[in-house]
C-alpha cells in the first residue's frame, strides 16, 4: 500500500473511532431504552406471558430490609449497563484464473465491526458497524443502501414490549426466516450476494433492511408483522465485483458491463410488507408466509431507457419444520406473483413462479453431520414466455432442478471445523462447490481457508454464469 493510501486509510479510521467515540457518549447520556441479548439473528424470543418489559414493577415483601433494597438496586445497574462487542477481521482472495471481466482481485480488505447494547428499564437499544477498508472499491464513499464505503451500518435499532404479548423493533435490523439452507423461498429480505461469492464470511450474505418488526404472541398463533417503508433490493451482481451473464449484451460482462437500474425508492410509495403466522404442533413448526412488494433482484428491463427494473411481486407459501428418521425435515413452498406479468407476455419482465424445497439433515456419525436439499423452481405460463421471446434467444427451461449437499465435520475438540457444501442442477447442469476450512485458535482467534468454485456448459444458466469466477481465500479474525 502507499504512503498516500496509508495516510487515507488513518484519517479514515480517526474519524471512524471519533464518531463511535460520539456515539457512545451520546448513549450513555440522553438513552432512555434497553438493548436486546447478544447475538446476529434478526429474530427475538417472546417472554412469557406476564413478563412483558412494560409491566408493572410489584410491591416489595413486608420487611425487606436494606441490604436487600442495595441488590435490588445493584441489578438495576447492570440492566441498564453498555455492553461493547466486536471483532477485527483481515480477508484476502485470488482469482483462480486470469480474469478479462474484473479489473482487480476479488477481495483484499480489513473490517472493525463494533457493537452496542445497551439495556435500560422499558427498551434495548442496538447499534452495531463495520469500519472497512477495502482495497479492492473504487469509490470509498459511504452508500449505506449496497454497504459499498469505509462504514458499513449493520443494525441501528430499538426494540420494547409495549404490552406483554407484543414485541416491537424500529430501525436497520438483519431480518430471517424460512427452513432453507442457504435457499430462500418466503424469506424476502436482501441479500448481498457480492459478499456471498467472493469470500465474506457468511453472515454477510444477509443485508440489513431498514424496517418496523412487530410481534404478536398467544397460545393459538404468532405473528411477525415487517414493513420497510422504501424498498430494500438486494446487493446484487452487478459486474463490479462478479461477472456475469448480460442478457442484452448476450455475453458475459464485468466492469465493461454494469448493470444500470431504474429502483424504487419513494419513502412509504414503494414500500414492502412481509408476514408470517407460525405455531408449534407438537414438535413441528409450521408456518404461513406473505409478502408484499418487488422482485428484489432485477427481474425485467425497461424497453425505453434500457434499465433494468424491479417489477411488482406478490409471494404466498408456507413450511413445515420437525424430526424425521433420526433427523431434522423441512419443506417449503411459495408461489411468486409476477404481477406486471400475470399472463406471461411480457417478454421483458419475470413470469410468475412457484418455488418448492425439501430439506433432511441428521448426524452421520459422532461431528459428522450430513444435509441434503431438493429445489425446484418452475416458470409459470411457458407457453406465452416461449412465443414472446426474441427472435436467436435460447429459452430458459422451464423447471429448473437443485440438489444440495452439506458435510460438516468437527476435528480436535470442535476447534477445526471442515465444510463442504455443493450446489448441482441437473436440469441446467451447473453447478457450485463452497470448500471452508476453519480453525478456532483460542477464544479470540480463528482463521479461515475457504474457496468458490463454478462450472456450467452454458454461460446464460444461473451458476454457469460464474464459471470465470472461481477463488480462493484466506481470513483471519480476532475477536473480543
Amino acid at each position: 500500500m502507499d504512503s498516500g493510501k496509508q495516510s487515507a486509510a488513518c484519517r479514515k479510521l480517526h474519524a471512524g473511532r471519533g464518531f463511535l467515540l460520539m456515539l457512545l457518549l451520546s448513549i450513555s447520556a440522553y438513552g432512555e431504552e434497553p438493548a436486546l441479548p447478544m447475538g446476529l439473528g434478526g429474530e427475538e424470543p417472546s417472554l412469557p406471558s406476564g413478563l412483558g418489559l412494560g409491566d408493572a414493577e410489584p410491591d416489595l415483601p413486608p420487611g425487606l430490609d436494606g441490604g436487600a433494597m442495595d441488590a435490588l438496586e445493584e441489578s438495576e445497574v447492570q440492566a441498564s449497563s453498555l455492553e461493547i462487542s466486536g471483532f477485527l477481521d483481515l480477508r484476502v482472495g485470488e482469482w483462480l484464473d486470469s480474469h478479462s471481466y474484473l479489473e482487480n482481485r476479488p477481495l483484499n480488505e480489513a473490517r472493525l465491526q463494533i457493537k452496542m447494547d445497551k439495556a435500560f428499564p422499558a427498551a434495548t437499544i442496538r447499534l452495531t458497524g463495520d469500519f472497512i477498508y477495502d482495497d479492492v472499491a473504487h469509490d470509498r464513499g459511504i452508500e449505506p443502501e449496497n454497504g459499498q464505503g469505509w462504514l458499513d451500518l449493520r443494525e441501528a435499532s430499538i426494540a420494547f414490549s409495549p404490552i406483554d404479548f407484543m414485541d416491537v423493533k424500529l430501525g436497520r435490523q438483519i431480518l430471517t426466516w424460512g427452513t432453507g439452507d442457504l435457499i430462500f423461498i418466503n424469506d424476502l429480505f436482501p441479500k448481498d450476494w457480492h459478499a456471498f461469492l467472493m469470500g465474506r464470511d457468511v453472515e454477510y450474505l444477509k443485508a440489513p433492511s431498514d424496517a418496523v418488526k412487530v410481534s404478536l404472541f398467544n397460545p393459538i398463533v404468532n405473528l411477525n408483522l415487517i414493513y420497510t417503508p422504501r424498498f430494500d433490493a438486494d446487493r446484487y451482481i452487478d459486474g463490479s465485483r462478479v461477472s456475469y451473464y448480460n442478457a442484452t449484451l448476450g455475453r458475459i460482462g464485468g466492469t465493461d458491463a454494469i448493470t444500470k437500474v431504474k429502483q424504487p425508492n419513494q419513502w412509504f410509495h414503494d414500500d414492502e410488507l412481509a408476514l408470517r403466522l407460525y405455531r408449534n404442533l407438537g414438535a413441528y413448526e409450521l408456518a404461513l408466509y406473505g409478502y408484499r412488494g418487488f422482485w428484489k433482484s432485477p427481474g425485467g428491463n425497461d424497453p425505453v431507457s434500457g434499465r433494468a427494473i424491479f417489477p411488482d411481486l406478490d409471494v404466498y407459501g408456507a413450511s413445515i419444520r420437525g424430526p424425521l428418521a433420526g433427523g431434522i425435515a423441512n419443506a417449503e413452498w411459495g408461489y411468486y406473483d409476477s404481477r406486471d406479468d400475470r399472463n406471461g407476455k411480457d417478454p421483458m419482465i419475470n413470469n410468475s413462479e412457484q418455488r418448492l424445497l425439501l430439506g433432511f439433515e441428521r448426524e452421520l456419525a459422532t461431528d459428522l453431520t450430513l444435509g441434503l436439499q431438493y429445489y425446484l423452481k418452475r416458470m409459470e405460463d411457458y407457453g406465452a414466455y416461449r412465443r414472446t421471446l426474441p427472435a436467436g434467444t435460447d429459452p430458459a427451461h422451464r423447471s429448473r432442478q437443485e440438489l444440495t449437499l452439506r458435510l460438516t465435520w468437527l476435528t480436535m475438540n470442535q476447534n477445526l471445523i471442515w465444510s463442504l457444501f455443493t450446489f448441482y442442477s441437473p436440469s441446467d447442469d451447473d453447478g457450485y462447490l463452497r470448500p471452508k476450512v476453519h480453525y478456532k485458535y483460542d477464544d479470540h482467534l480463528s482463521l479461515e481457508l475457504g474457496g468458490n468454485i463454478f462450472w456450467g456448459d452454458k454461460p446464460q444458466t444461473f451458476l454457469g454464469q460464474f464459471q470465470n469466477n472461481d477463488n480462493v481465500y484466506f481470513a483471519m479474525r480476532y475477536g473480543f
